[in-house]
């Protein structure tokens, strides 16, 4: 079963003045690891999670010849502008994954492709603290099929290409917090599961 699949980074005695830089290091280290340089939108929530949003920007991406979204640095001071303790901040950026794809019997294939990931910092007060469990800042990863694919009969291609994916996950993870200098951080998901075991199992019963 499918299950999403979340990295939370806490910081020691973090003042919300310094969420911004945190929030740039996080999101500019996805380039150097299989991700996009451009942030594709940002939206600010007040509150909790059941508030509509105070604001929203897109700016999407275009064509492979053309510039991908905006530079996190951008992204991230126009929306902290509206900086307040029971606000969320929320970017999406592209990184990219194998993934396969299936088209019918003939056209089935593996295809490396961006998915969207959502990198979310929580002021002290947002939704009743809810930085204590889900971190100062949380990514969501979304689904972890890339990372399992137990809906495909693996051969050595397919066993190649889910390898890859984790390796890039494992560097990607230890990249934010080394360059976001996270002092905790935790690769969880949302059922609770370990992905490591269930990849340990997936991969050592191949065919």
């Amino acid at each position: 079963m499918a299950d999403t699949l979340y990295l939370s980074l806490w910081y020691p005695n973090l003042r919300i003045a310094a969420l911004p830089d945190k929030l740039v290091a996080v999101l500019g280290t996805f380039a150097a690891h299989g991700g996009e340089a451009g942030v594709y939108s940002s939206t600010v929530w007040p509150v909790g999670w059941s508030e509509s949003p105070v604001f929203q920007r897109v700016w999407g991406r275009s064509g492979p010849a053309a510039a991908k979204g905006i530079e996190p640095r951008v992204a991230v001071e126009e929306a902290l502008e509206l900086l307040h303790d029971d606000y969320a901040y929320e970017f999406q950026i592209g990184w990219n994954l194998w993934e396969f794809e299936t088209g019918g019997a003939l056209d089935d294939r593996w295809v490396r492709q961006p998915r969207l990931v959502r990198v979310t910092a929580f002021g002290p007060l947002f939704d009743e603290a809810a930085y204590e469990q889900d971190g100062h800042i949380r990514v969501d990863f979304g689904s972890d099929t890339p990372f399992l694919e137990e809906d495909v009969t693996l051969d050595a291609t397919g066993a190649r290409h889910v390898e890859e994916n984790v390796r890039q996950l494992v560097a990607l993870t230890t990249a934010i917090e080394k360059e976001s200098g996270a002092t905790a951080r935790l690769l969880w998901s949302e059922l609770g599961e370990s992905l490591a075991q269930r990849l340990a199992a997936r991969l050592g019963t191949r065919n």
